[in-house]
């Protein structure tokens, strides 16, 4: 028995490793960490409903690569993307993999790993505050990160922990409800703030259509429609400090990524709303090439021409391979059709899985508010597709824990009726 634990121990803290591995923001250390998860823990067998989410990343993938060799693209452009697109197969199969080695533990040790990433984001600040004196938005998310899906879903499940059974003693609840939500604000991202407030309607059961419910989500966005007139009334300046930058970009947050006209010689303008700007070239540029390219995309190894050099990360770049927009990345390297398919994975998480138990209701409203989040995080932020993100094996774990709860209550029910 002793050994069997050690051996759950190994795989939650393999599983901390490749959900924390993307914080450091060096792609090649995380692809080689998921590489060797992957291979680590092959299963021999795998349900329908993981299959149905790889097949459609790796048919995107496949789409991709097919039309790849009708062009001529570098080298190094063509291995990028290849794992690029390979992530969130990699995710899946990591979180399906190794929930059946410690399936009893799953939402703990999401709570858990959570608690651990919070904590060490929060030492970061420290160290920023002590010893760079930070005092702006910027600094802080500069030091600290940008945005952390990963903890929201902590903090989340933490806030609904009767819902998922954590069966946490009611201090360890409170401090971990504390740490988790206080890193989860500090990143100052918009997206994670859209992020909770989804979720906790979807686990509310706000989504699902009635009176109730029609209500509570109107009743939302007219109160964020009045807060979000009020933050125009007070007209923030761009590079306001503290608060104000903050209040800065919730004003331009609805316009951002959707605008479909750009002054590139107007610098504020140009950088207000560069994602558009990508999305308003990519679409031009795949649709000069005609149907087929627009119908399978320009396959991988392809880059977007955006007509001047624009300073992103760390360099000066004129043509890119990965946007910002998820949807638009897979419409450059797989068209429509990629599109189409990669509309299907979130369409997957929609898909309740028939039941009476608590528990499984609460998961599936949990993929539910997963899958309009999706919508959201690919038009802003890429995805699952993000090198940053882990939301991939999050989903693949979850999948696989809802499989097995379900298979151990049938055999449970035909134990005590026969």
């Amino acid at each position: 028995m002793a050994l069997v634990i050690k051996k759950a121990t190994l795989y939650q803290l393999l599983f901390g490793l490749c959900v924390y591995v993307p914080y450091f923001d060096n792609y090649e250390l995380t692809f080689a960490v998921w590489i060797f998860a992957t291979i680590l823990t092959l299963s021999n067998t795998y349900s329908l409903g993981i299959l149905k989410q790889v097949f459609s990343f790796a048919l995107i993938l496949t789409i991709a690569t097919i039309v790849f060799f009708f062009k001529d693209y570098q080298l190094y452009f063509i291995i990028r993307d290849i794992t690029y697109l390979c992530k969130p197969i990699l995710g899946l199969l990591i979180g399906y993999q190794l929930c059946k080695k410690f399936p009893h533990k799953v939402f703990q040790t999401l709570v858990h790993t959570a608690f651990f990433i919070a904590v060490m984001h929060l030492l970061f600040l420290l160290r920023a505050f002590v010893f760079f004196k930070v005092g702006t938005i910027n600094d802080i998310r500069f030091f600290g990160g940008y945005f952390s899906d990963f903890e929201v879903y902590g903090l989340i499940t933490i806030v609904f922990h009767q819902k998922f059974e954590l069966n946490f003693p009611k201090k360890k609840t409170i401090i971990y409800t504390s740490v988790i939500a206080l890193s989860a604000f500090l990143y100052l991202a918009r997206t994670n703030f859209i992020q909770f407030v989804i979720l906790f309607l979807a686990l509310k059961g706000y989504f699902e259509i009635n009176k109730k419910s029609v209500t509570v989500v109107l009743s939302f966005l007219i109160i964020g429609g009045i807060s979000y007139a009020g933050i125009w009334y007070l007209n923030p300046k761009r590079n306001g400090d503290g608060l104000e930058a903050l209040l800065y970009k919730i004003k331009i947050a609805p316009i951002e990524p959707f605008k479909t006209k750009i002054n590139r010689d107007d610098w504020k303008d140009f950088n207000d709303n560069y994602r558009s700007y990508e999305n308003i070239m990519t679409v031009r540029q795949v649709s000069r090439e005609g149907w087929s390219s627009v119908i399978f995309g320009q396959g991988i190894g392809s880059k977007v021409d955006l007509k001047q050099e624009v300073w992103l990360g760390d360099m000066n770049l004129r043509f890119i391979s990965i946007l910002h927009n998820g949807f638009m990345t897979i419409f450059l390297k797989a068209g429509l059709l990629g599109l189409f398919i990669y509309l299907i994975t979130i369409y997957l998480l929609f898909q309740k899985t028939k039941t009476i138990d608590p528990l499984v209701s609460n998961i599936n409203l949990l993929f539910l508010g997963t899958g309009v989040f999706l919508i959201f995080s690919n038009w802003v932020f890429m995805g699952v597709y993000n090198l940053s993100d882990n939301k991939s094996i999050l989903i693949g774990l979850i999948i696989c824990f809802r499989e097995i709860y379900i298979k151990q209550n049938v055999k449970n029910q035909h134990l005590t009726t026969s």
